[in-house]
């Protein structure tokens, strides 16, 4: 007797189907999985077996076989406990085919019988979709998750057994198929330091301005103590609020990673990976997206970016550029979303004095140089801003704060206008000045006469790359947003060309 079941596990950014093919023979009691299995899903024996027998009902006393199909795709995780414990149902007979025919079956089993959550539901939903399914049946947990893909009837179960009676339509399963709902986004309200928090540093809260308005990478430069960290962690405070697309793609890769698996993420990311973390931990792999990846439509925040591995800083340069991650192993190819903000931090010399008028810079000149370069000349490149601050007074340090969100509040209603403008722009959302290729800058941004003489006076003078030339122009645009301005005028060009210096 045969049995099959579909299924499906997440792959990447995406999903691949599985079917789950069963087979019964006479001959000595035996349990095998077959199908390029991992040591995940070879433990599945066990806990599918006891799932059966602790929800009452009976594993067949023969020869049963489980080939995962197609057999040359690898497979991971728990995903398919709950389809190989159907197909054995199905195989004894306490199932009927057509029980599971033309539905879709996914989750990990407890020994006791109860439906575990699993990651990545939303990537096994959008493939069930996609492949023409009408029902998929999920854990129960992950239903919150599974229901921002419309158009497929989701079921959420909690047990093995509720899941035997619903299908022979003794009980009614939760079933939603409405997808995600856009409803008014209200403001997030502030988490940790905002603006006010922050003495001094009028020019580095313009840049910061700019930088979240564009979506510009961000480079930060200066002692310590500066409110250097400070200012980055305020940046989270001003990003625009999430639309129902973004909140997808965010759960989604969350969802993936293992990091939320009953919950949709509200909130834009902000990652901060210790500079000891490894390439493949930043970038990602085979195991799951890394933080680049993570940090998708949020902030990626490296402090004293010159301490990390000169290999996970190179290769940042590629989704600086692309906005994904593909990452190659011997028999896996994955790609992972990666459009995230850069902002990094680093003092001027290793012992951070350099320049400072009350302390005196211990480092040498060969000593400032090496730790310079280890921001390469490429990279740097890629970041849109750069700017220089210096120590807060200790007298501006001993006024006291108001409480007050004032230059929070004016800041991002400028930050959310200078966006609006964008997306009008642009026409879509989720397009930034920082994120436009040189053919459309030279198509869709207009400088006044002015400004062009002023940028090629500069451009010549500064020696700019060709890379620079046109995010100085997106940076202006960016400025000219913030002004309410319909063309890039001389004044916007002249604020941008400060960020460019190194």
């Amino acid at each position: 007797m045969t049995s099959k079941i579909h299924s499906a596990i997440p792959y990447g950014f995406e999903g691949k189907l599985v079917e789950v093919e069963g087979d019964m023979n006479r001959g000595l009691p035996a349990f095998n999985i077959v199908g390029m299995a991992n040591k995940t899903i070879s433990e599945a024996k066990e806990r599918v077996r006891s799932a059966i027998v602790n929800s009452e009902f009976s594993f067949p006393d023969k020869k049963v076989t489980i080939n995962l199909a197609p057999a040359d795709l690898p497979k991971d995780g728990s995903y398919l406990d709950l389809p190989i414990a159907l197909s054995v149902l199905v195989l004894s007979g306490q199932l009927i085919k057509n029980d599971v025919a033309r539905r879709m079956f996914v989750g990990e089993l407890s020994l006791n019988g109860e439906i575990r959550p699993v990651k990545g539901i939303i990537n096994i939903v959008e493939t069930a979709k996609k492949a023409g399914y009408k029902e998929i049946y999920v854990p129960l947990k992950n239903l919150p998750q599974a229901s921002l893909v419309g158009g497929i009837e989701v079921y959420g179960v909690e047990t093995l057994q509720e899941l035997f009676l619903g299908l022979k339509q003794q009980i009614s399963l939760p079933v939603t198929s409405a997808g995600p709902e856009v409803p008014e986004r209200a403001p997030n309200e502030p988490v940790g330091p905002i603006l006010d928090h922050i003495r001094g540093q009028k020019l580095a809260k313009r840049a910061m301005e700019i930088a979240i308005a564009g979506h510009h990478n961000i480079l930060i430069s200066g002692p310590p103590g500066a409110g250097k960290t400070l200012l980055a962690k305020a940046a989270t405070n001003l990003l625009p609020e999430l639309t129902a697309d973004e909140k997808i793609d965010i759960t989604k890769i969350y969802s993936i990673a293992g990091l939320a698996t009953d919950e949709i993420v509200g909130r834009r990311p902000f990652r901060s990976p210790h500079h000891t973390a490894s390439a493949t931990s930043v970038i990602g792999g085979a195991s799951g997206p890394g933080e680049i990846s993570l940090a998708h439509k949020g902030v990626l925040f490296l402090d004293e970016i010159p301490e990390y591995q000169r290999s996970v800083l190179e290769s940042l340069r590629q989704p600086l550029e692309d906005k994904v991650i593909s990452v190659s192993r011997a028999n896996l190819k994955t790609t992972y979303p990666a459009d995230f903000m850069l902002v990094a931090t680093m003092n001027p010399c290793p012992c951070g004095y350099l320049g400072d008028p009350t302390h005196e810079c211990k480092c040498s000149e060969l000593q400032i140089q090496n730790y310079r370069k280890k921001l390469s000349g490429p990279l740097f490149d890629r970041i849109d801003m750069n700017i220089d601050v210096e120590k807060v007074e200790n007298k501006d340090l001993r006024v006291p704060l108001t409480g007050k969100t004032d230059e929070h509040d004016v800041v991002k209603n400028n930050i959310t206008e200078a966006i609006a403008r964008q997306r009008a722009r642009y026409g879509r959302d989720g397009v930034y000045n920082s994120s436009l290729s040189s053919f459309e800058v030279s198509k869709l941004l207009k400088l006044e006469p002015a400004a062009e003489q002023l940028l090629a006076n500069a451009s010549e003078k500064l020696n700019l790359s060709a890379r620079s030339y046109f995010k100085t122009i997106k940076v202006a645009q960016t400025i000219a947003d913030l002004d309410g301005a319909e063309l890039i005028l001389q004044k916007h060009l002249a604020e941008a060309l400060t960020f460019r210096r190194r």
